[in-house]
């Protein structure tokens, strides 16, 4: 379909040789044979450029690159002047444990580092969900959890060498035992983040308990209070 177009006479080309056919009408005797082949070879010609013309010009249009928008880059959510640096250390450790998950071959301290990315995400998140945690949140964020990539690191450098000794063997062995210690660590840190919630909740619980009480609602028994401690 477009050669067709292609090949089909323009109403610019048709113009052209009309209007060129007109000039050279008055300017010469077309009575003569002469004069009627200059014009049409005079008219011809304008026809055949304006043609051209138009063709060059419709094939950089049907060639023109498509300038595609490039989208703006979505914004990132900030939390505010406090949260918003714990939020970017906390996703610059998981990103760097990623990476030590996946260089590490070992299976017992990948599983380990694994634990380690599951409790620092939720530690990050609870920064958000609760700013009167920050104080402890930084202390994490400053010493533990930089110190224990460091030694995820250490540990990941020297499984690289491929050789074993005595050195290299004791100083993993160790490493792979402050993993656990670590994730200990990481678990009570995590959980003293929620003993303020925990204090609440008991508060509200007897405050519940004395009401259903006074207008006797409680039943026998009141609700009982369970905590548990990891």
């Amino acid at each position: 379909m477009a050669r067709n177009n292609r090949n089909r006479i323009k109403p610019g080309t048709i113009y052209g040789f009309a209007i060129a056919w007109i000039f050279m009408a008055a300017a010469l005797p077309l009575y003569r044979i002469w004069g009627l082949l200059l014009s049409l070879a005079v008219s011809g010609l304008v026809a055949y450029l304006i043609g051209r013309s138009s063709a060059k010009k419709e094939l950089k249009k049907e060639h023109k690159p498509e300038v595609k928008s490039t989208p703006a880059p979505a914004e990132k959510k900030s939390y505010g002047p406090e949260i918003d640096p714990i939020v970017e250390e906390g996703n610059r450790a998981l990103s760097e444990m990623g990476r030590l998950y996946m260089s590490i071959k070992d299976t017992e301290v990948r599983k380990k580092i694994n634990e380690l990315m599951r409790i620092t995400d939720k530690i990050t998140q609870d920064a958000i969900a609760d700013p009167s945690d920050i104080p402890q949140i930084k202390k994490f964020m400053n010493y533990y959890l930089p110190t224990t990539i460091k030694l995820l690191n250490a540990y990941d450098r020297m499984s690289s060498q491929g050789i074993e000794g005595e050195n290299l063997d004791k100083s993993m062995k160790n490493i792979n035992e402050m993993l656990d210690a670590a994730i200990v660590a990481f678990k009570k840190r995590l959980d003293s983040l929620f003993e303020d919630q925990a204090l609440d909740i008991e508060t509200d619980i007897k405050v519940m308990n004395t009401m259903l009480a006074r207008e006797g609602l409680s039943g026998n028994k009141d609700f009982e209070i369970t905590t548990e401690r990891t």
